[in-house]
């Protein structure tokens, strides 16, 4: 799979055209004197990346939490739970594949598992509307939900979409009423819910499954009220930049982890989730359980107190 690179990568991205250049001119010429040099370059562009994903903007962050090749919810099922059985359909309407979902194991331990996918290719991206969840993929989430109460089952939710499907469709059914019963539902959820933000926190759409007792974010994800370009489009009519909305948004993991709105930045591989999948995917996996672990022993009452207080602060410090 070709890599890809985003505009602020182009550096790294003509070294290592460089260093697969050398490469490949060593297969020939059996590598006499080559492979110093080529490790030199590697570790150059090591240091390069290292360096440009230590200082990146709120709009970088946004390109990399859009990126491709991170993880999506079918990768972090199929690395972090075992024996999984997606359950589909929202038992009104139909199947929505924006938001999947289902039952299995993490570690050892039984609970269910939902999140947003966006899909990898034409035909997945088009299979899952490209993560915009439907009202059925939130009426879909409430049946989930429902049924880890009644089995008490803790809850793992991966939040990754740009936004709910704003489609003529989707209003006629009732999109708007239907996140809002998902978000009450979680609000109200009488077992442990950890949520964390993988790439994309997008709006109600992103809210809708990301009400838990925990709230963590990857570092290089993102989680606002609007995506920038709605911002700029939007509020701005235009006039300004989805540059400046990102910004003006303060949608970073460290912005968020500074407001108290979530809880926990998740620290991804140098070069982002994308760059190393697998070590990312496990960072992600030890810290749900390390929460969930937190989370065990509180009653019904006490996991109802936590998430009514955790999300009643958000906001009041810049009140007083």
């Amino acid at each position: 799979m070709a890599a890809h690179y985003l505009e602020f990568e182009r550096p790294i991205a003509d070294l290592e055209g460089k260093i697969e250049e050398l490469s490949k001119l060593a297969e020939t010429t059996g590598g006499a004197g080559l492979d110093t040099e080529i490790e030199a370059l590697r570790k150059r562009a090591q240091k390069m990346r290292k360096e440009a994903y230590s200082n990146l903007d709120a709009w970088q962050k946004t390109q990399v939490a859009r990126h491709p090749d991170r993880p999506h919810f079918v990768d972090y099922c199929a690395a972090l739970i075992d024996e999984f059985v997606e359950l589909k359909g929202d038992r009104r309407f139909a199947d929505d594949q924006a938001i999947m979902g289902g039952i299995g194991r993490f570690r050892g331990v039984p609970v269910v598992v939902m999140g947003h996918e966006k899909g990898r290719d034409t035909v997945t991206r088009v299979k899952h509307n490209f993560g915009y969840a439907r009202p059925e993929g939130y009426r879909k989430a409430i049946r989930l939900l429902e049924m880890a109460e009644r089995f008490h089952l803790p809850v793992i939710s991966f939040v990754d979409t740009t936004a709910a499907y704003p489609g003529v469709g989707s209003e006629e059914r009732g999109v708007a009423e239907a996140i809002a019963r998902s978000t009450e539902k979680c609000l109200m959820l009488e077992v442990p819910m950890v949520a964390i933000v993988t790439g994309e926190g997008g709006s109600g759409g992103a809210l809708g499954i990301a009400c838990g007792n925990r709230v963590l974010i990857m570092e290089h994800a993102t989680y606002s009220v609007i995506p920038p370009e709605g911002c700029n489009s939007i509020l701005w009519r235009g006039s300004r930049t989805p540059e400046e909305a990102a910004k003006a948004l303060k949608i970073t993991a460290q912005d968020l982890l500074k407001m108290k709105v979530v809880d926990k930045i998740i620290s991804e591989p140098a070069g982002g989730a994308h760059s190393d999948p697998e070590a990312a995917m496990t960072a992600v996996g030890d810290a749900i359980e390390a929460e969930l672990k937190g989370l065990e022993k509180l009653s019904v009452a006490k996991l109802k107190k936590q998430r009514a207080d955790r999300f009643y602060a958000i906001g009041r410090s810049g009140l007083q």
